[in-house]
Order: structure tokens, then C-alpha cells, then sequence
């Protein structure tokens, strides 16, 4: 068993417009905190794993192929692998618990 302190809880960016932190990393999965500020841009780009997001705190809109949607405390979102997604309309700082399975970056074909 592991506690993993601080996940999913509020962090100001650091020097850029969002900030992610990797808490937990196994073969199978990884758990981090992705932080959005409000008023910022999320930049990233699909992912070559499946992913979960909780909403820990904050207001913003997901957009995807698919639709979009607003999310908020609470709300858990299902984002598979290469799916294009972004967060969009942030008007609250946007605090992500996000699970990767198996764990980010490890299905790249890039390396």
C-alpha cells in the first residue's frame, strides 16, 4: 500500500501555463495532478495511453471529436488512447487527478 500525498490537489504553475507532476509510476499505470490556471491553455496533445481525469476542483469545458462537455468538482472523465482532448473556457484554477494505463509515455513509438 502507498498513500500518494498531493495528488490531485491545486498547484500554481511553476513557469508555465499548466503543470503536471507525476505522483506514482508502475508498468501498468501512473496517477499524477495535471493544474490548469484559469484563463490558461491546456497545449497538450493525445496521449498513446488510456487515461481517467477526476475533477478535484475547478471549472472548465472538455472538448473532444466527440462533443464537449462542461466539468467541475467531482466530474471523472474517459479519454482513450489518441483521442484528441483538450480543456477549454477555464474560468476556475483547474486542479486534474489523472490516471494513465499502463503508465504515460510508456506505449511512444518515438523512441
Amino acid at each position: 500500500m502507498q498513500i500518494i500525498e498531493g495528488a490531485g490537489a491545486w498547484t500554481p504553475p511553476a513557469s508555465a501555463a499548466t503543470d503536471w507532476v507525476e505522483h506514482l509510476r508502475v508498468p501498468d499505470l501512473s496517477v499524477g495532478t495535471y493544474c490548469i490556471p484559469a484563463g490558461g491553455l491546456d497545449d497538450q496533445t493525445p496521449h498513446s495511453e488510456d487515461e481517467i481525469y477526476v475533477v478535484t476542483a475547478g471549472r472548465a469545458r472538455i472538448v473532444t471529436p466527440d462533443g464537449t462537455a462542461e466539468v467541475g468538482p467531482g466530474s471523472v472523465i474517459f479519454v482513450p488512447a489518441g483521442e484528441e482532448h483538450r480543456f477549454t473556457e477555464v474560468t476556475e484554477d483547474l486542479a486534474l487527478l489523472v490516471v494513465f494505463g499502463p503508465a504515460y509515455g510508456s506505449r511512444r513509438t518515438d523512441r
